[in-house]
């Protein structure tokens, strides 16, 4: 039930931002006779600033150099250390520590259905989700990239990371806004 009351939820406000819609004053008025249009605006603004925090946090720290199992800006991140460290300052979530165990405790999305915040995978050392970065928005991500080399953002549609391209997948919190406002009653 709460996935198709997070259906209908965004299909509404899809709806709602059609110009011009007769149907838009229909969605909307059955949203504030349910008390569900409030509500849909707040979670609207919690996603969007849940999503800014977490780029935010992941990129004051460009220009932290690789190291090989670390862990904090002071010595420096690999790939799967840095994602945690984001994740936990910035949402107060603790990921696993390797890259192939981000990956199995996710939840598996579409490339096309990418947002800000979400986890990008890929093969680096022939073997699936050997390498993880954070996507950023318009088809960038951030990542601490190899030895010898800084924490950096990169283009995902360039040759090296277009062919190794493992997977994209999606971080559910316990406090998950959309979540919450599903399995809410209605107000009356």
């Amino acid at each position: 039930m709460s996935r198709w009351l997070c259906f209908l939820l965004l299909v509404c406000a899809q709806a709602h931002a059609a110009p011009g819609s007769t149907r838009s004053d229909e969605i909307d008025r059955i949203l504030q006779e349910r008390g569900l249009l409030t509500q849909l605006q707040e979670v609207r603004h919690d996603v969007a600033d849940r999503t800014t925090t977490l780029v935010s946090t992941a990129m004051g720290f460009l220009g932290v150099p690789y190291r090989r199992g670390g862990s904090n800006a002071e010595t420096g991140f690999d790939c799967s250390g840095f994602v945690r460290t984001i994740f936990e300052q910035a949402k107060g979530l603790a990921l696993p520590r390797r890259a192939n165990e981000q990956a199995a405790a996710t939840e598996v999305i579409d490339k096309k259905d990418l947002q800000p915040g979400d986890l990008v995978f890929f093969n680096t050392m022939r073997r699936a989700f050997s390498h993880v970065g954070i996507y950023v928005g318009d088809g960038k991500f951030i990542h601490a990239p190899r030895s010898g080399a800084k924490v950096r953002v990169e283009d995902m549609s360039g040759s090296y990371w277009q062919h190794r391209f493992n997977g994209a997948r999606r971080v559910a919190g316990e406090d998950d806004p959309i979540e919450a406002l599903a399995n809410a009653p209605a107000a009356r």
